[in-house]
């Protein structure tokens, strides 16, 4: 109850600053308005159960203008784009995209949780990309495992031995790649094309502000 005017918490009016702001800087977030909130995006999700806030919440959340409750919490990043939500949705949501939008903008506010498994992953794999045009798998196999200090990553790596061994095999895994690797021949072609997407992205916001 709200002591000043004696209205009912839950019948206080949306809050639509975060609205229009997610709106204006996250792709698809002009949809997020549209979800009736029947929630079988989170039952068909198969995270589900371990969501801190359920993609229908978060638009929720969003609506009432919970702007640090949203840009600050893991749950966009645990997405990991198998698209049920899209699929079952009686709306056909863009909700994969507008989770991967959230976690974007949150990145680029510097609100994003740090220490975040997929966050970091993904930061790492964009950067292990970015550098020759393909993925250095081994460069990433490494980060991967010693992230979390020497000691850690010798234990994972003796874990995964046989996993290693097998793709060693396979030539799936090469060692002289720590010293390079394979790369794409127009490194300049894929830096010019990132750059061209950065345009395209801001662009894109612009024409929505």
């Amino acid at each position: 109850m709200n002591v000043q005017t004696g209205t009912p918490a839950a019948a206080r009016p949306y809050r639509p600053d975060f609205l229009r702001e997610v709106e204006r800087e996250v792709e698809g977030g002009e949809m997020v308005k549209m979800c009736m909130q029947c929630g079988v995006c989170a039952g068909s999700c198969p995270f589900g159960p371990h969501w801190e806030h359920t993609p229908q919440k978060l638009f929720m959340m969003i609506r009432a203008g919970k702007r640090d409750e949203v840009l600050g919490t893991d749950s966009m990043w645990m997405c990991t784009s198998c698209y049920n939500c899209v699929v079952r949705c009686p709306r056909k949501l863009p909700i994969t995209t507008i989770m991967h939008g959230l976690a974007s903008y949150a990145q680029r506010l510097g609100l994003a949780p740090k220490m975040q498994p997929t966050r970091d992953f993904s930061l790492a794999f964009y950067d292990n990309f970015r550098r020759g045009g393909r993925v250095n798998e081994l460069r990433l196999t490494l980060w991967v495992y010693f992230k979390d200090g020497l000691v850690a990553g010798l234990k994972k790596a003796w874990s995964m031995r046989r996993v290693g061994l097998g793709m060693l095999a396979a030539g799936r895994l090469n060692p002289f790649e720590l010293f390079g690797g394979h790369r794409c021949k127009d490194t300049k072609g894929i830096e010019a094309m990132l750059a061209k997407v950065q345009q395209i992205e801001q662009r894109g916001r612009a024409a929505r502000h």
